[in-house]
Order: C-alpha cells, then structure tokens, then sequence
C-alpha cells in the first residue's frame, strides 16, 4: 500500500534498489559520428587587442534618417604586430557576426554624442559587409571611464598615424632628392670626361694632318724679284 505521506514515500523509493545502481556492465559504446578538431581561425592571430569593451553599436540610416542598432558586443582596437596598422573590429556577442571593421586612419576623429560621456560618433569607411562603406557609427558602453578610455585611445592611434605619414613623407622626400643629386653629379662627371676626349681627338687630327711638300711651299711663296 502506498503511502500517503509524501516524506515516508520518498524514504520507502529511495529504499528501493534501482537498476543500474553501482552497477559496471563493462559495455563500451563507440560514438557513432567521430567528429575532428577543426582549427579555426579569426583573423586576428596577427594582432595585439589594445582595448577589448563590451558595447552597443548604432549605425545611422540616411534612407530612413534615424539611429539603426548594428549590434551588441565586444569592440577591439587590434594592432598588427609587423605593419603597426590600428583597425577597429566589433563583434555581436552571440552570432560573433562582424558588425564593424575598419582601420583608424589619422583623418578618424571621436566627437561625444549629444554630449553623452558613454557614446561617441565617427565616420569611417567600413568593411564588414564585405566592400568599403561610408558610414556614420555611434557607440555606447556601460560606464563614462571606459567610453573615455576609448575615445582617448582612437585619438592617440590617430595622431600616431599622422605623426607617421609625415615622417613616410619626409623620407620620401629626402630620398628623391638624393636620387637627383646622384643623377646630377653624374652628369657633371660625364661632361668633364667628354671634354678632354674632344680635345685629345682635335689634337690627334691637327697631328696627323699630312705635311706639305717643299715643291708646295715654293710654289706658294711669293716670288721676291721684281721684273725690270
């Protein structure tokens, strides 16, 4: 007779053996689909994370002229670790689906949105639809410190980049200009080469000019008596 008792039930179950309990059946079930390691791979093995935020993306919709969100993840600002490129790269925190994705640029400029500590807006053009976009962005993070942090961070990376570009240009220039201080002091070595050559050949031509007969010479003289 069961009892009604729902405590002394519970001890008169537990009581109970159960089949399967301590039991080593020594029975060994091979999976069915035997499933290999697959090395995967993101993109940024190449990079160093210099900032990693958990954030809201908003993309700005010119056709219907408002706010669109984009996504809800971690933002990194990855920097290769040959080329010194700085690219942003966001990430939906489920999908891993890349909602942004470009370089920061020493043109890339952070403004706080509606003077929000938390957001900020830039344009930039992205990649993560796979061809270049111009877009406008706007994110958000959880506190004003890291919304601060980030900004502060994009602003160092593009002033570096600038500081960059000029230094590539000044190389760029004074190389070009030993290129055609080269070229010109070979020119002037060429010119003092060919002078002496044109003289020696003068020269050599006066020289080798065949001398005139004596029978010549009186012929040309002229005659020093006076017909009387």
């Amino acid at each position: 007779m069961a009892s009604k008792d729902p405590e002394r039930r519970d001890e008169e179950e537990s009581s109970e053996p159960t089949a399967g309990d301590d039991e080593d059946t020594g029975a060994q079930i091979a999976p069915i689909v035997k499933l290999e390691e697959v090395a995967v791979t993101t993109g940024e093995e190449e990079e160093d994370a210099l900032i990693d935020l958990k954030s809201k993306l908003y993309r700005f919709d010119k056709d219907g002229n408002q706010w669109k969100e984009r996504g809800v993840g971690t933002v990194k600002l990855l920097k290769h670790k040959e080329t010194k490129k700085v690219r942003l790269v966001m990430r939906q925190s489920k999908t891993l689906k890349i909602c942004a994705n470009h370089y920061v640029l020493s043109s890339t400029s952070m403004q706080e949105h509606a003077g929000n500590d938390k957001s900020c807006v830039w344009h930039a053009s992205d990649f993560s639809d796979g061809e270049l976009k111009e877009e406008l962005f706007c994110i958000r993070f959880g506190s004003v410190e890291n919304g601060r942090n980030f900004r502060e961070m994009v602003e160092e990376i593009a002033q570096s980049q600038s500081k960059k570009a000029e230094s590539e240009d000044a190389t760029a220039a004074a190389v070009l200009i030993e290129k055609l201080s080269v070229t010109e002091s070979k020119d002037d070595e060429k010119t003092r080469e060919e002078v002496p050559v044109t003289a020696k050949e003068d020269k050599k031509e006066s020289e080798s000019e065949p001398a005139k007969p004596e029978a010549e010479k009186k012929d040309t003289e002229p005659s020093s008596t006076t017909e009387t």
